[in-house]
């Protein structure tokens, strides 16, 4: 089912940002619990400065099943500044796709100074496991995730957080991330493809 929930800002919070991720976290957790497993997939896409990250840390930090449950973000995948596609391919096949079928997946950390990948690291497929990242949700990996988020926020929010984020490090690059996120609204469809869509101010 696709529910789409409002975050207005609230009077009674200084936040209306922190308040809109908690809505979102307390949601995610119950549908995880309806999930009932005890090794389910959550997606979360949404473009740069979204909130992803900060959604996907509150969601470790309250996870609703017994023992832990394994992050990754597509930040450490993305092979470079034109590599969105390029890393969701990477989280398909090396992660998404052996964790469905009980298989331990390996991926390569992308170092971002060198330009090369790096260390590995394995995901084990009998724990739960959140990936996040923009790019996330097509035709493929919708077909691995339980819980599939789509987080939608205004442009100037994005990019003033993420520029607060990343600063002059990713300022130059913003506008050709953008234009990779805006091939993927239009080829993919990802709120369409989400079970869950939150409006992060």
């Amino acid at each position: 089912m696709h529910s789409a929930v409002s975050s207005a800002p609230s009077s009674a919070r200084a936040d209306p940002v922190a308040h809109a991720l908690d809505l979102a976290a307390t949601h995610i957790t119950q549908a995880v619990v309806g999930v009932a497993a005890s090794n389910p997939v959550v997606l979360i896409d949404g473009r740069s400065g979204s909130g992803k990250t900060s959604l996907a840390r509150r969601l470790v930090a309250q996870w609703p099943l017994r023992g832990r449950v394994q992050l990754v973000a597509l930040d450490s995948l993305y092979p470079g500044w034109d590599g969105l596609r390029d890393g969701v391919e990477l989280a398909r096949d090396a992660i998404l796709r052996p964790h469905a079928r009980g298989l331990v997946g390996v991926w390569q950390r992308w170092d971002w100074e060198v330009g090369a990948p790096a260390e590995a690291h394995a995901v084990d497929p009998s724990l739960p496991l959140i990936v996040e990242g923009s790019g996330l949700l097509t035709a493929e990996t919708s077909a691995l995730g339980d819980v599939r988020v789509w987080l939608e926020s205004p442009a100037p929010s994005r990019m003033r957080r993420a520029l607060a984020r990343d600063g002059d490090t990713y300022r130059p690059h913003w506008a050709r991330w953008a234009a990779q996120e805006e091939e993927h609204l239009v080829t993919d469809g990802p709120p369409l493809r989400a079970t869950h869509v939150f409006a992060i101010p």
